[in-house]
């Protein structure tokens, strides 16, 4: 009789190769500490900054990082760790809704990506760990807790939430070790004897267990075998009985990759069209307390939506978002669904109830109507100081997922970040710091209260947590002097965790050039970036584009410590960058409406091509400018060497833009009036009139063939040479930066709205440090200020070129 058992059952057995050998192994699996988790588990993260220009309204993109955790030890290893699992980004994911629209974008990423004038590229990009060198024991080394967080506090909020979710905080009342050996002796009694109903009470009855014997437990052989025979009965148990099974392994702590889990996770998607919404949302949630990726079984449950819409009341919307964002992943099909019943029951959402939205949103990088994230963010607004930290820190990532620019919101963050720096803890702090910096938003209420908490936190740092700090801080202009110990204790927190950085070397280049934005070089961390070995390891991964970061870092070296004599980048890297770098911008920003119309200007004022070079004069700063030479009289040189085999067209004659004669050789009319007069002089109105000729009429000017004095409008004053002579005076003043034969090298930018903090004259990072380093190679920067050229390019042609004939010659 029991080798016809044996016989049976051996079949059976078939399909779960290694099972026994699994089982066992799963007992010593290493928990892996919460500050590697987020790195070792997270897919691509990217950080992107997108802003359109401002005809289409201060509009701004960001795609943030990601990390994700897999190991669940307890209740509080959970929230510890779901704070971390917050940046998970998809690149191949749906565009926000204002990509739809905007035309012009500055991108921040390791991809190469479109910009206004601005090609860098810093990001943070995971590769798969196959792909990851192996962990030495330093990484094992735990970061202590700083502040604990409770990241699934809104399913306190409700009842609702309880037939759909497990409750991590409400343990059974844990038995000792002596009461579950009767147990375990049952199942060696009854062995294959055993029922489903037997299965599942023995299950739960072992999950009360206290925590520290569940190591104990699952290595245990009885164990092992009682999940063999579940997975006999795998197919008899009823749908409670199996999620009963589920929530069992929750308590156990179950290895997120047991073999047993994939023989659950394919019954239950085979079960999946016949369970009801609650038992789906149940299910997907205690596949996320184990930490288990089971993305077929989160598309039953997306798919089974519409055919329950009636049944989503507000627990049902919040815990769906919760379940997307912890999957990492939105059906397109649920998008608009989605923001209906959002909309629909916005008015009821509780503090924390919005947080978790937000954080469901930005996590799967579902891009909703701008209306729908302004009625979120409106309704955030209206309780913020009634929101946990947690709930803050998640409607500022979607605020900068989004990209979308809430005044009130930022407004109240000045007020409240200060109050509650001093009890937040370091990644909180971190991702505040980040979504300031991505919507560009400077306020020093805020980054004062961030940089005054961060140096007791240091202990606490992780090593990303450091560098996108400088990155953040550093991005918005925020200077050394301001907080005189910020920057030396990240620089410090850099030093205790350098030997993160050879497996993720990323975050070592995003926290240097932080800092170099700052003019702060820490030479004994850029030299370990720098070193070959470091070079070359980085460079191995296909997952990151560290090319340009490299690049970026070297060059500023080069310029900013003459005195270095530390390692540099190959010539061929750099050659192999400069060459990239250049033909993106060739086929991007150098095609800009705005760089070409100023760009052609320059030429019909100066003389023609040759005195007009477009090019990357600082190739690491990943942008253009429009280089122009001048004598010490101001008369320009011939600049451009592509223009010197170039042969003049017959059309580009002195009656199309009078291109080749120079602005003092030009004789043209425009109507000078008061206003006119102010915009050529920058100087206050005149109160009397130029000449007691009577008052010109205000008509529109139109182009009529040119009369024997020259005139070429039918309305207004010739714009002679003598008159443009007395309003602009051309002269070279001694703080112009001349070389040794008296030549002034002009670098004129064509700037956005992207090269400034909003709403403020501060520069950001990367355009202030390449201000700084034209200058250290001797050039004097004009800038084309979009407040000034954007209005102009409405213009007439001799307006826009009085206009750059003042910006050049006053410059000087």
């Amino acid at each position: 009789m029991a080798s016809c058992v044996l016989c049976r059952r051996l079949p059976r057995l078939r399909y779960l190769p290694g099972l026994r050998k699994d089982f066992t192994q799963a007992q010593h699996v290493p928990v892996k500490q919460e500050d590697e988790m987020d790195d070792l588990e997270g897919k691509k993260e990217v950080l992107q900054h997108q802003e359109a220009f401002p005809q289409g309204g201060y509009r701004l993109y960001y795609n943030p990082s990601s990390y994700h955790a897999s190991v669940w030890n307890s209740a509080t290893s959970q929230s510890q760790t779901d704070n971390d699992e917050d940046e998970q980004c998809l690149s191949t994911l749906a565009p926000s809704f204002w990509q739809q629209s905007n035309h012009y974008s500055v991108s921040c990423s390791r991809h190469l990506s479109s910009s206004n004038n601005t090609l860098l590229d810093l990001a943070f990009n995971k590769g798969p760990e196959s792909e990851k060198p192996p962990v030495s024991p330093y990484y094992r080394k735990p970061t202590p807790p700083d502040v604990k967080v409770d990241t699934r506090a809104f399913l306190k909020c409700r009842p609702g939430y309880a037939s759909m979710t497990l409750d991590l905080t409400q343990r059974p009342h844990p038995i000792e070790w002596e009461e579950a050996l009767p147990v375990l002796q049952k199942v060696t009694v009854l062995k294959g004897s055993m029922k489903p109903s037997d299965v599942s009470q023995f299950f739960v009855e072992l999950s009360r267990l206290h925590p520290d014997k569940m190591t104990l437990v699952r290595s245990d052989q009885r164990f092992i075998m009682l999940l063999r025979y579940s997975v006999e009965n795998l197919r008899l148990f009823t749908q409670h009985q199996l999620l009963e099974v589920l929530q069992s392994f929750v308590w156990l702590d179950m290895p997120s990759a047991h073999t047993v889990l994939g023989l659950y996770e394919a019954e239950l998607n085979r079960r999946a069209n016949q369970m009801s919404l609650h038992h789906l949302l149940l299910a997907a949630d205690l596949w996320r307390c184990i930490g288990r990726q089971v993305p077929q079984f989160l598309q039953h449950l997306y798919d089974s939506v519409p055919l329950h819409l009636a049944q989503i009341g507000v627990p049902e919307l919040v815990q769906l978002l919760y379940i997307t964002g912890e999957g990492r992943h939105c059906s397109k099909d649920l998008i608009h669904p989605v923001e209906q019943l959002l909309m629909r029951h916005l008015q009821q959402l509780y503090p924390e109830e919005v947080g978790a939205v937000c954080l469901g949103l930005f996590k799967s990088q579902t891009s909703i109507s701008e209306g729908a994230v302004t009625r979120i963010i409106d309704k955030a607004h209206s309780f913020v100081e009634e929101m946990s930290d947690f709930a803050i820190v998640n409607v500022l990532k979607l605020l900068r997922f989004s990209y979308l620019y809430h005044r009130a919101w930022l407004q109240a963050l000045s007020r409240e970040v200060p109050r509650r720096a001093h009890g937040m803890g370091v990644q909180g702090l971190m991702h505040v710091a980040l979504a300031c910096s991505a919507l560009h938003y400077r306020d020093d209420n805020i980054l004062l209260a961030i940089a005054e908490r961060i140096p007791s936190l240091v202990p606490h740092c992780r090593s990303k947590d450091s560098c996108k700090l400088l990155w953040a801080f550093g991005t918005l202009g925020f200077l050394p002097a301001q907080s005189p110990s910020y920057y030396p204790s990240l620089i410090e927190a850099l030093r205790r965790r350098k030997a993160e950085f050879q497996r993720y070397p990323e975050h070592l280049l995003t926290g240097l050039l932080g800092l170099a934005f700052v003019s702060q070089f820490p030479e004994d961390l850029i030299a370990l970036a720098l070193s070959p070995a470091f070079v070359n390891s980085a460079l191995k991964s296909a997952q990151l584009e560290l090319k340009k970061d490299f690049f970026t870092l070297d060059e500023t070296v080069a310029l900013e410590l003459p005195q270095w004599s530390g390692p540099r980048l190959s010539c061929k890297l750099r050659e192999e960058v400069v060459e990239m770098l250049w033909k993106f911008a060739q086929s991007d920003v150098c095609r800009k409406p705005d760089v070409l119309e100023a760009e052609s200007t320059l030429q019909d004022l100066l003389g023609g091509e040759k005195f007009v070079f477009k090019r990357m004069i600082l190739p690491h700063t990943r942008s253009i400018d429009l280089e122009v030479h001048l004598d010490s009289t101001g008369q320009p040189i011939p600049v451009n060497p592509a223009s010197h085999t170039a042969t003049p067209s017959q059309d580009d004659s002195s009656s199309k833009y009078l291109s080749h004669q120079g602005w003092e050789r030009m004789n043209v009319g425009v109507t000078i009036t008061d206003g006119l007069l102010t915009q050529l002089t920058n100087t206050k109105k005149t109160t009397q009139p130029l000449t007691p000729s009577p008052p010109v009429k205000p008509t529109s000017l139109h182009r009529v063939e040119p009369d024997e004095g020259g005139r070429q409008f039918d309305t207004g004053l010739d714009l002679t040479s003598d008159i443009i002579e007395t309003l602009c005076k051309s002269r070279i003043q001694a703080s112009a930066p001349q070389d040794s034969k008296g030549t002034v090298k002009l670098a004129i930018q064509v700037s956005s709205r992207n090269h400034y903090c909003y709403n403020s004259q501060q520069l950001l990072g990367l355009h202030a440090m390449k201000r700084r380093q034209l200058k250290l190679a001797g050039y004097r920067v004009v800038e084309l200020s979009h407040k000034e050229w954007f209005p102009m390019l409405r213009k007439s042609r001799v307006e826009k070129l009085a206009h750059l004939h003042c910006k050049i010659y006053n410059s000087l």
